[in-house]
């Protein structure tokens, strides 16, 4: 919809009238993303992952929801787990408790994570959210190794379990609950880019699957005289440790950094091609600093003939457009010029020929030709499944030089980011 100037949340106004430098404008808008991407809308109108305070609150909500679901469920099950004297019941109680106790730690690193961004770190918390899945993880862990110690305990020291027909009315309902929280979890976690939600809500769904086990394993003993459920904790055990290290794995990889979303990558670029006077955009890199709280950078490539006042009004349409668009806050956009005489082209297309004909070249981008200087610039991407890059590197430059010995070869090997 149409906005009046006047009706502009200010930082947009600034950043739309060039009031404010790129730096400033990223370090003041990166935990507020809002500011930027309210741009012709009401904050009412944006959706609720964009407001970083509305998020807080449905997270904090959703795990509150949690947390009683499975304390009267671990309440429930260890009681008819100690009448029952069914090791698996009890088990399935103590992994309940566990659950719980996962989501008390996502509301702390949730709020935590909101916290304002100070001197000390200006790009804000969101990263102890990926601190908060991992502690959710290890809770998981040692839930499930503690089941398979009892269970492996049940096996060596059997005991026979007596079950009823209310007690299995209570697995059954466990089951549903279970379910349902599965679905709630799983839908706003991903509404909201909560990592620990969605874990939580997968979570909820190995409890279901194996509280099915449970329920499977006592009907069986009633109807056949059949005891499996010391086999079926160890099954127990095995889902939730296996659901643990995996969780470990994510989170560890979230704060290592991982390659971004291909999507959003080539979606990014796109917008940003969409400037006619850009010609490839090149280099682009996400740093995530939590749910939502993405930074980047990007080089384009744009006609060697434009000036200083192009170039800067160029730059900030593309940090406008792209944050509108995807969410993420462009901190720096830098410049590869193109040069289309003749004689640069013909240099240009001959380098880009050779250095393209080696196999695990991805892509070469940013060439530049100094006719006067004798100088050519060039950034070569070559696969991480190549064995020796950095062989494969120095083989393109002996090549390339022996063809124009004349020019010194700036040549970068940059990163399939």
């Amino acid at each position: 919809m149409t906005q009046k100037a006047s009706d502009t949340i200010e930082p947009v106004k600034e950043l739309a009238n060039g009031a404010v430098e790129p730096v400033g404008r990223i370090a003041d808008t990166t935990l507020k993303p809002i500011r930027i991407l309210a741009r012709g809308m009401e904050v009412e109108d944006l959706p609720e992952l964009a407001d970083m305070a509305t998020r807080e609150k449905i997270v904090i909500r959703t795990s509150f929801v949690g947390i009683l679901a499975n304390v009267l469920l671990a309440s429930v099950k260890a009681l008819f787990g100690v009448l029952t004297g069914s090791i698996a019941i009890t088990l399935d109680a103590v992994n309940n408790l566990t659950d719980a106790m996962s989501s008390v730690v996502t509301i702390i690193g949730t709020k935590l994570a909101g916290r304002e961004p100070d001197k000390n770190h200006p790009f804000g918390y969101g990263r102890i959210e990926y601190l908060t899945t991992m502690i959710i993880a290890a809770i998981i862990v040692y839930a499930g190794l503690t089941a398979l110690f009892e269970s492996v305990d049940k096996i060596i020291n059997p005991s026979v379990a007596e079950y009823s027909i209310i007690s299995l009315v209570v697995m059954f309902v466990a089951i549903l609950m279970k379910l349902a929280l599965w679905r709630y979890f799983k839908t706003v976690g991903k509404r909201v880019r909560s990592g620990a939600l969605v874990a939580s809500g997968q979570d909820a769904l190995y409890d279901s699957l194996l509280s099915s086990s449970v329920l499977a394993s006592a009907l069986i003993f009633m109807a056949f005289d059949v005891s499996l459920e010391a086999y079926v904790g160890i099954l127990i055990a095995v889902f939730i440790a296996k659901a643990g290290i995996e969780l470990i794995i994510e989170a560890l990889n979230d704060i290592l950094g991982t390659r971004a979303d291909n999507e959003l990558v080539d979606q990014i670029k796109a917008t940003i091609c969409k400037e006619e006077a850009v010609l490839g955009a090149y280099d682009l890199i996400l740093h995530s600093y939590g749910p939502n709280r993405i930074v980047a950078s990007v080089h384009v490539e744009v006609p060697g003939d434009m000036n200083a006042v192009e170039l800067d009004s160029l730059q900030r349409r593309i940090v406008r457009k792209v944050a509108e668009e995807h969410r993420v806050l462009l901190s720096a956009v830098g410049v590869y010029t193109i040069d289309n005489n003749p004689e640069a082209k013909a240099i240009r297309d001959d380098v880009m020929g050779t250095v393209m004909s080696h196999e695990g070249v991805i892509q070469a981008h940013g060439f530049r030709v100094d006719q006067e200087e004798k100088v050519i610039n060039l950034d070569i991407i070559i696969d991480f499944e190549i064995k020796d890059r950095i062989a494969l590197f120095n083989e393109i430059r002996e090549e390339v030089q022996e063809k124009y010995p004349d020019y010194r070869f700036e040549l970068v090997l940059d990163i399939d980011a």
